[in-house]
């Protein structure tokens, strides 16, 4: 049973300059650099043949490419703070590519995703940080801006069912095509 979600990979650049800002915060598990990704939408585990009817179904999708600036950093999870992330400027296109997904996904009888789409890079996961090195560290990283980017394709990714998931796998890649 496959644990699978869609998202865009990252240039390898923006890799690399999240991979520079890790550090400096006790009781963070920093994500490897290979598993950058920014999530469309989660679909979870499921069986095999719904699995082949979503990557069949993904295909269908069809979008123009569009291009994309990772901008700012914040923390999910309040006053109990369990992630760390890199966050994406407004972007139309980005939410038109999420709607689409997510309207794939309940056509295929998947129930709704429950959470409000927030794109971001998940940068680490936290347990029980220390909250000055945590607050140091969204202070000096607050301005964060990556070059706008180009999204030329989507991925269908699948993951081991981990808690904090990876190492993530793609399953599939689907490019941009032009809009009818």
């Amino acid at each position: 049973m496959p644990r699978l979600f869609t998202g865009l990979e990252l240039p390898p650049q923006t890799s690399l300059d999240l991979q520079i800002m890790q550090g400096g915060i006790p009781g963070a598990r920093w994500m490897e650099p290979a598993n950058f990704h920014l999530t469309l939408r989660f679909i979870g585990d499921i069986e095999t043949g719904l699995a082949r009817e979503v990557a069949h179904a993904l295909d269908g999708i069809s979008f123009r490419p569009f291009t994309l600036r990772l901008k700012g950093v914040g923390i999910f999870g309040g006053n109990k703070p369990h992630s760390l992330y890199a966050g994406v400027q407004e972007n139309a296109d980005l939410s038109r590519l999420h709607d689409m997904h997510e309207r794939v996904c309940r056509a295929l009888g998947l129930p709704p995703e429950p959470r409000k789409f927030t794109p971001h890079v998940t940068l680490a996961r936290l347990k029980d940080p220390e909250p000055r090195a945590l607050q140091r560290w969204v202070e000096v990283h607050s301005l964060y801006s990556t070059p706008a980017f180009d999204v030329r394709n989507f991925v269908l990714f699948s993951s081991r069912p981990l808690k904090g998931g990876g190492p993530y796998a793609v399953e599939e890649t689907y490019q941009s095509g032009a809009m009818t």
